[in-house]
Parts: structure tokens; C-alpha cells; sequence
């Protein structure tokens, strides 16, 4: 088994690499939040987390490894599940899903993610490399589209030349994957302003809905 399907499938072992993993990432990013990242310490974060530096170092390469990513195995999970998912449904419908799936507990987690972006905004290098993490799923995510694709499965023109379908394969999965991302930063930024309105779930249905159609203009 791929390391990427033992975290998708959650294993005893796997699920317990990841509690310890996210207490390690939620203390750093408490700590970060409350002190300033540049404050806090490999042995801060690793008591505040009931675990020993060495465990610590088990996890994160370096301290500034621990403030950039609340869940480092979500886009493992979700690429997995993406590739899992039924045949009948389209690569938009599925990755809808997959992501759905991930992101089920973000009502719980709605004041580590707050405090997350703080501590990002408030350290543009940790926020570089945030960025440039979120870049790297998304070109991991890019490759599971174009794994599940069947052949033509981007619609094309019926009298597409080959070249056009060609480049239509190689456009899709890559425009998918990062409008997938706009999906979820633009769900969770409008679900955190209007949470009373509706559950979170159902925004990024919506958004993704909105997508699907060819972002349509509203109506006045």
C-alpha cells in the first residue's frame, strides 16, 4: 500500500500519526497566534502538544514547517478519494465530493482557521510558504484529474481536431484543480462572514454549482 492510500483509508496507525501530527500544528499555531511566530519554540510546541521535541522533529523539519499547513494530509486524502470515486460521476462531480468529504469538521475548526490566517498574515514568510504548498497540492491534485479522466472527457467541439482535444486534456485537469482551490478559499471566507445563514456544506455546493454551469451571471 502507497503511502498516500494509508492515509486516505485511515488505518488505526495512520489515524494516530495524524491526531498527533494536527495537535502538533494546532499548538504551534495557538502559540503563534498568542506570542508571535518568531517567539515561539520547537520545545514550546512540543510540550504544548504533550509530545517530546524528538517527536516533534518526527513530523515537521523544521519549526517554520508547523505554522504553515493546519492539515498537511488533506490533499493526500482528497486526491485519493477523487481517484476512488464512482465512474458515473463527472471529474467536477467527484472532486465536489472528495473535497466535501475533507472539509466536514470546518464548522469545528473555524477558530483555528481564523487564528491560522492571522498568524499568516502577520509573517509574510510563513505566508510564501503556505502559498507555495497550496501550489504544490494543487499540481499534485492537477495529475489525479487527469488520472481519472476518461478519454474525452473535457467537452470539446464534435469536430475538434486532435490537437484541440489534446490540449484539451492537458488544460482541464490543471484548470479544475485550481478552480477546485478558489472553491474552498472563497466558501470558507463567505460561510465565516454569514455562518448564521446557512451550513458550510451547502456554500460550497453552491459555489461549486455555480462553476459547473459556467459561472452564469446572476439575475438582478
Amino acid at each position: 500500500m502507497s503511502s498516500e492510500n494509508g492515509v486516505a483509508r485511515g488505518g488505526l496507525r495512520e489515524r494516530k500519526k495524524r491526531a498527533t501530527r494536527a495537535a502538533l500544528a494546532e499548538s504551534a499555531i495557538r502559540l503563534a497566534a498568542e506570542h508571535g511566530a518568531e517567539k515561539v519554540t520547537v520545545e514550546a510546541i512540543s510540550a504544548a502538544a504533550g509530545v517530546s521535541v524528538r517527536t516533534f522533529f518526527n513530523y515537521f523539519d523544521s519549526r517554520d514547517d508547523a505554522f504553515v499547513v493546519i492539515d498537511a494530509d488533506a490533499g493526500a486524502r482528497i486526491r485519493q478519494a477523487l481517484l476512488d470515486a464512482p465512474a458515473r460521476l463527472s471529474p467536477t462531480e467527484a472532486l465536489r465530493e472528495a473535497i466535501i468529504a475533507e472539509l466536514a469538521e470546518a464548522e469545528q475548526q473555524q477558530e483555528l482557521w481564523r487564528l491560522h490566517a492571522d498568524v499568516l498574515n502577520a509573517s509574510p514568510h510563513l505566508l510564501v510558504r503556505n502559498l507555495g504548498a497550496h501550489m504544490a497540492d494543487e499540481t499534485a491534485l492537477a495529475e489525479a484529474v487527469a488520472a481519472r479522466l476518461r478519454p474525452g472527457e473535457p467537452a470539446t467541439a464534435p469536430d475538434a481536431s486532435d490537437e484541440e482535444r489534446r490540449r484539451a486534456l492537458e488544460l482541464y485537469p490543471r484548470l479544475l484543480a485550481a478552480l477546485a482551490g478558489t472553491a474552498v478559499r472563497v466558501s470558507v471566507e463567505h460561510w465565516c462572514a454569514r455562518q448564521e445563514e446557512t451550513a458550510f456544506p451547502d456554500v460550497f455546493r453552491e459555489v461549486f454549482a455555480l462553476l459547473a454551469a459556467g459561472l452564469p451571471a446572476p439575475s438582478a
